[in-house]
This record gives structure tokens, sequence and C-alpha cells, in this order.
């Protein structure tokens, strides 16, 4: 093909950043369901399994709430560069979802769970 027709043709790595969206929203929602709701896994334990947990959920609580967020500056990063810059709108598109996923593993691996 010649150089001036590449430049011309639209490009849809747009698909890549709502493939994205629709797959990290419900995985950031559910890591957040998942953490907000895991103080109850302690809820019959003994007082020391309880600080334990308590001493460890903060940080990993921390940790959670600061992933989602760069999981979403990614997402919208996507959505940007999808424009702009297309491959770094596709690279960022994949990069959204596995960050909530390396931050839900971040978050369980810094909790002594009882």
């Amino acid at each position: 093909m010649p150089e001036d027709v590449m430049h011309t043709r639209p490009s849809r790595v747009w698909i890549a950043s709502l493939i994205s969206t629709v797959v990290t929203l419900p995985l950031a929602f559910f890591a957040l369901i998942f953490g907000g709701l895991s103080p109850m896994a302690c809820d019959s334990c003994s007082e020391a399994d309880a600080h334990r947990f308590d001493a460890g959920f903060g940080t990993a609580w921390t940790v959670l709430c600061c992933g989602l967020v760069l999981a979403l500056a990614v997402l919208v990063a996507s959505w940007v560069f999808s424009f702009r810059r297309p491959p770094a709108g596709a690279f960022l598109a994949v990069l959204a979802p596995c960050t909530v996923f390396v931050a839900w593993v971040t978050f369980v691996a810094l909790i002594d769970w009882p």
C-alpha cells in the first residue's frame, strides 16, 4: 500500500480500550467488594489472630485502593492514547485489567489470614 493511504485509514485501537473498559471496571468492582468484605473473615477469630489480621489489613487496603486508582488512570490513558498513539493505547488497554489483578494479588498476599 502507498504510504499516504496507510495514514488515512482510521485506527481501530479504540476497540481494545472498549474491551478493556468492559473487563476492567467489573473486575475492579469485585476486587473492591472482596477487599471491603474481607474483614468479616476474622469475625470469629481469637484476639491474637484478629490483631495479626488487622495489622496487615490497613496496609493491604491502602495498596488495593491505590492499585485500583492506578488501574483507572491506565484505563483513561488507554482511551486518550488510542486516538493519539494507537500502539501505546493498545498496550495500556491490556495493562489496565492486569493492574487490577496485580493489586488484588498484592492485597491478598499482604494480609495474614486466619
